[in-house]
């Protein structure tokens, strides 16, 4: 009787190709997870020092994800029954040496293979009892924890959808409403007054977002509370300044106390120089 092939071997599997590494390297990691379950090798893999273990435990949770979508197996029922590195090709590179020698340098690549299986009614009972007796039941924590991202990322996704299905006449109608109700006056009131506080500087002043980008088209002058000097868009710092004020214009940022850099200045003080001499040469 012949034995199955290890890479025929029944379960969910991920495959990784033409990874940049020996497959000794990657056998020494696959040998440490070789027969655990699905959590306990991602715990291996993620305290690991070798590098490739970053690349084992992307193609680990490959795997894990097409059980779970494509097979419908829980994640806390999982275990590695099988995982092998295949030899890739290998990159011939050559490095001189002295009296006009040269060494053969090879850039080894592999396959990583991953195969996860299911564990047995049995198997399961006992790894529960297992858990309860050491007072560390992490596998099915991890597991509802999963489970409720899964589902908050789902209802956050309907209702989003939901919001986007309102008929823009089911809008109007509300917008009709609250304009009547005498709650409508109050929001107003207090919209006035935030519009007041986002004013600090008068009229044709505006708080920055949060990302320093300007509230509206209007406002095309940058300015820095802690420095008080406004950039044009002509000026050279526009874009490399992130604005906490914005201005409609420069004369509202020169009323508020800023002022221009001083290269614009001294290159404004030189255009007029350079004006009036032009007026003296004409007359």
């Amino acid at each position: 009787m012949t034995a199955t092939k290890t890479n025929e071997r029944p379960g969910t599997r991920a495959q990784i190709k033409y990874v940049r590494s020996s497959a000794y390297k990657v056998r020494e990691v696959l040998n440490l997870i070789r027969g655990k379950s699905f959590f306990e090798a991602t715990n291996i893999l993620t305290f690991s020092e070798r590098r490739i273990s970053d690349t084992v435990l992307k193609c680990l949770n490959s795997a894990a994800a097409n059980a779970e979508n494509n097979d419908d197996i829980p994640v806390e029922e999982l275990f590695v029954s099988a995982c092998y590195a295949d030899e890739g090709p290998t990159l011939k590179r050559w490095r001189p040496r002295a009296r006009g020698r040269a060494t053969r340098i090879r850039k080894r690549t592999c396959h990583i293979t991953l195969i996860l299986g299911r564990y047995s009614p049995e198997e399961l009972t006992e790894q529960r009892d297992r858990a309860e007796l050491k007072g560390s039941p992490t596998q099915q924590s991890a597991a509802e924890a999963r489970k409720r991202r899964v589902a908050k990322s789902k209802e956050s996704e309907l209702e989003s959808q939901s919001e986007e299905g309102q008929s823009e006449e089911d809008s109007e109608i509300l917008a009709d409403a609250v304009e009547v109700s005498s709650t409508e006056q109050q929001d107003t009131e207090e919209e006035s007054s935030v519009e007041s506080e986002d004013s600090p500087y008068g009229e044709g002043s505006a708080f920055a977002l949060e990302d320093g980008s300007a509230p509206s088209s209007d406002y095309v002058i940058k300015a820095k509370v802690s420095t008080k000097i406004y950039h044009p868009e002509e000026s050279s710092f526009f874009g490399r300044t992130k604005a906490d004020i914005w201005f409609t214009d420069a004369e509202t940022a020169e009323a508020a106390g800023f002022r221009l850099p001083n290269s614009m200045q001294n290159e404004d003080a030189e255009s007029e120089e350079g004006q009036i001499d032009n007026d003296g040469e004409n007359e």
